[in-house]
């Protein structure tokens, strides 16, 4: 029999934004994480973007996205300001929208990879995270083999135990899908995960930039963006246009038709910038970057405690026709199995905010959100998905027995 796992140790398997977002908020806390991934270090898919943008979402009227976004913009901007120098990962800008709600606000420009490596560098300095490299996961298993576990084995395809730990937060994008859906049997409308390819277009500028800042429309055109990290991979200098936005496509693939979708987005926002990519293009400098990120069916992340599919369908059959009045809330739980995932295009924006929420989540406290947007969470919960589904099930028809007089 296996010695007791030590609590407050997590399993933390992705190792971009997100994942990192969660070992460095766990380990303010006082956690101990072993983060695992496959690649050979940390930002190698979606968070390896060149340059992102961290603004605001801009809404006429208020929406769930928009109050998340207000609040993980002054978060993240928060964060960068701390941790990474301008310059060396990120700069501050404003952005000129240019179709719907147009007008310019205030913003940054980011390299994500600058941001992860911060993170992972702050919690290694306090002795609390081991890192896995080359180390994919292809299932995760309960020890115990039930939604009451007292821990979680990460294996690899040949069987062997990569680690374990107490409990276990899936980050890993689109890869979320397969692992949460083997684990818990969820089907796919209840963790309804999508990939979501995007393409950015760049370029080493060597010339004056184009505008004076930024501008958004249908993509982001980065006039200039100088980073002293950029390189080797990149220029240190560039312009960017970017990204598409292919909903379905679980490929990193490079494709010419994606730099013409952002000629062609771009074309409304900046003619003579279209045409600097078409002559790049036609010239063999025009660089790309292609990535697969992931989406949740309503476009929100995944954020806290997984549901126990089994448990919430005998809850709902206890309670018959009153199903309906079932609360989020009340849905059963797998124990120790977390994920945040599904952030889509907004990693920098809600990552650390999200991460932070989901810390204060795994130690039984209540979360630093103000009274105003508490239903914010809810608006993030795993179990959404699930809980609607079941609560559209029609309770099991009884048929009474007639007895022979």
């Amino acid at each position: 029999m296996s010695a007791p796992l030590p609590a407050r140790h997590a399993l933390v398997i992705g190792a971009g934004l997100a994942g990192a977002a969660v070992c460095v908020a766990l380990a303010r806390r006082g956690w101990r994480t072993t983060l695992i991934d496959a690649a050979a270090g940390p930002a190698q898919a979606a968070s390896a973007l060149p340059v992102g943008m961290l603004s605001p979402h801009v809404t006429r009227a208020p929406t769930t996205l928009s109050r998340l976004a207000a609040l993980g913009v002054a978060d993240m901007r928060a964060q960068l300001e701390r941790l990474v120098p301008p310059g060396a990962g990120w700069q501050p800008c404003e952005v000129d929208n240019l179709g719907h709600d147009p007008g310019r606000w205030p913003a940054a420009l980011v390299r994500p990879a600058a941001l992860v490596q911060a993170w992972l560098n702050e919690a290694h300095a306090g002795g609390s995270l081991q890192t896995l490299w080359n180390a994919p996961v292809a299932w995760l298993r309960p020890v115990g083999h039930s939604p009451d576990t007292s821990g979680w084995q990460a294996l690899a395809a040949d069987g062997r135990v990569l680690a374990e730990a107490p409990t276990v937060v899936v980050a890993a994008a689109y890869g979320s899908q397969a692992l949460l859906a083997d684990c818990t049997q969820l089907d796919t409308d209840a963790l309804p995960l999508r990939p979501v390819q995007g393409q950015m277009s760049l370029a080493a500028l060597t010339d004056e930039p184009l505008a004076p800042r930024p501008q958004r429309d249908n993509g982001v055109f980065v006039p200039l963006y100088e980073d002293s990290g950029l390189p080797p991979q990149w220029p240190a200098r560039i312009w960017a246009m970017g990204s598409t936005y292919e909903r379905g496509l679980n490929s990193s693939a490079l494709s010419d038709a994606a730099h013409g979708r952002n000629a062609q987005s771009l074309q409304a926002m900046h003619p003579a910038a279209a045409q600097r990519l078409q002559a790049a293009m036609a010239q063999g400098q025009l660089l790309g970057w292609a990535q697969v990120r992931c989406a949740s069916l309503d476009r929100l992340p995944l954020m806290g405690a997984l549901p126990d599919a089994t448990a919430l369908q005998a809850l709902m059959a206890a309670a018959g026709a009153r199903r309906g009045r079932v609360p989020l809330t009340a849905v059963p739980r797998w124990s120790g199995l977390y994920t945040l995932s599904a952030l889509g295009s907004r990693g920098l924006t809600l990552s650390h905010w999200c991460a932070t929420q989901l810390a204060a989540q795994m130690d039984g406290q209540a979360p630093d959100v103000p009274a105003q947007d508490a239903d914010l969470l809810a608006a993030l919960d795993p179990a959404r998905f699930a809980w609607r589904q079941a609560r559209r099930q029609p309770p099991p028809v009884t048929q009474a027995i007639v007895t022979p007089a």
